[in-house]
């Protein structure tokens, strides 16, 4: 790696970690207020915001991504508003920095208790969703952290631009603008010297495919929470509401197939199979789907392709479907247990007593009853925006909001106590 690289990396870590102390002591007020007025500008830029990004948009094109890929990369009127909207609910969210989580008193008389306080830097490295650079540096600011941004190379100017109109607040308020940093360069070694830097940056959060992900957590000498990819099934039980059922199924394969809580496996109970597969692959049928099934489903759907082993464990990011008839819900979970990924499980049934066994049983970030999987989302969770979705279960597991980008530390009040 270049000195010149490598030096501009460490001033850029050093500049984040030197405005944390500024960054947990701000008021909630002016935390709020710094969020709203970004979004107001985003909505007051989106014209130009969408120009810039259509010459990342066009440079992927060339290179020929899929569709799925150009999906997630476009800034849409929508996008923009989505991210605006983000932002103000977060303003809108209690602010957990400084919260008395718990106290309890010790028989000595000692109070002790536990005080949310932010993580401090937070390295984020994403690949080609530029919305990414608003919500992760709204939660960052809000939860009083210090964010670097390492977008992917394809949406480098879409990054610069949003990151830019936020500094820019910032620097307005009277604030440390590089509370908020993009790496300026999309050299891998330059995310690798990164990587390295445990005394500046305190966690890693990667999102993108599974191979950037595993390459992070191999070089990374700092904390990682991360996802490696959402293997997501919806399981439809004999007791299922058949119409409810495919109204599901249909949101969760079709809705936006590129994104991680996509379903990507769907189990049905053999009882009701011959009954649901055939109109459910109708509606498919509107939407391209492709069908991959077991021996028993290709019975059924004569039109589907037979599934392979590897099928079961794959994350399509596309509108493919991995289909398999199953005998019992027993079944669903031992197959769930073996090829899912701990990110979202869905089980459709009338039952009680079925639904609460899947929830109990099926190990996942998030576990549905009679709902889509793309709800595992920190908006549609009630989180405002969210920073990525966790399987690591340490420190978080699901959706990361404000509360996961904090941690907590002790605090004592004493009238004199020592220590016998």
């Amino acid at each position: 790696m270049g000195d010149d690289i490598r030096e501009e990396m460490l001033k850029l870590a050093k500049r984040a970690k030197e405005v944390c102390p500024a960054l947990a002591k701000l008021s909630t007020e002016v935390k709020n207020a710094v969020l709203r007025e970004v979004a107001k500008r985003l909505r007051e830029q989106k014209e130009h915001l969408k120009e810039i990004n259509s010459q990342d948009v066009a440079l992927a094109q060339s290179l020929g991504h899929t569709k799925a890929f150009l999906d997630r990369l476009t800034l849409t009127d929508k996008v923009i508003e989505a991210m605006a909207k983000g932002l103000e609910e977060v303003s809108a969210l209690p602010d957990p920095v400084g919260e008395i989580v718990k106290m309890w008193r010790r028989p000595n008389g000692l109070l002790v208790g536990r005080m949310r306080i932010p993580l401090g830097v937070i390295f984020l490295i994403y690949e080609s969703r530029p919305n990414v650079t608003i919500d992760s540096a709204g939660l960052c600011f809000k939860s009083g952290n210090a964010v670097i941004l390492r977008g992917g190379k394809e949406a480098v100017r879409s990054n610069l631009a949003l990151a830019e109109i936020f500094r820019a607040v910032l620097r307005d308020f009277g604030l440390p603008e590089d509370a908020v940093q993009v790496v300026p360069t999309p050299d891998r070694q330059a995310m690798e010297y990164l990587l390295q830097l445990e005394d500046y940056i305190d966690l890693v959060i990667p999102r993108g495919g599974e191979a950037l992900i595993r390459f992070v957590v191999e070089k990374s000498r700092i904390p990682v929470i991360k996802h490696y990819k959402g293997v997501c099934h919806v399981y439809v039980d004999e007791e299922a509401d058949l119409d409810k059922a495919i109204a599901i199924c249909v949101n969760a394969k079709c809705q936006r197939p590129g994104v991680c809580n996509a379903m990507e496996t769907l189990l049905v109970h053999k009882k009701i199979a011959e009954k649901f597969l055939p109109r459910l692959a109708k509606e498919y049928e509107a939407y391209g789907v492709e069908l991959r099934g077991c021996p028993k489903t290709l019975s059924i759907l004569p039109n589907a392709k037979p599934a392979t082993e590897e099928d079961w464990y794959a994350e399509y990011l596309d509108l493919i479907l991995a289909v398999k008839v199953v005998s019992s819900i027993d079944e669903a979970i031992e197959h769930i247990v073996k090829y899912g990924s701990n990110h979202t499980e869905a089980i459709v049934t009338e039952n009680y007593t079925k639904a609460m066994k899947f929830i109990q049983e099926v190990d996942a970030s998030l576990v549905l009853v009679n709902a889509s999987t793309r709800f595992n989302d920190g908006g549609e969770l009630g989180l405002g925006a969210e920073i990525g979705i966790s399987t690591t279960k340490l420190h978080a597991y699901g959706p990361m909001g404000l509360e996961e980008l904090t941690t907590t530390k002790f605090i004592a009040f004493g009238d004199g106590q020592l220590r016998t």
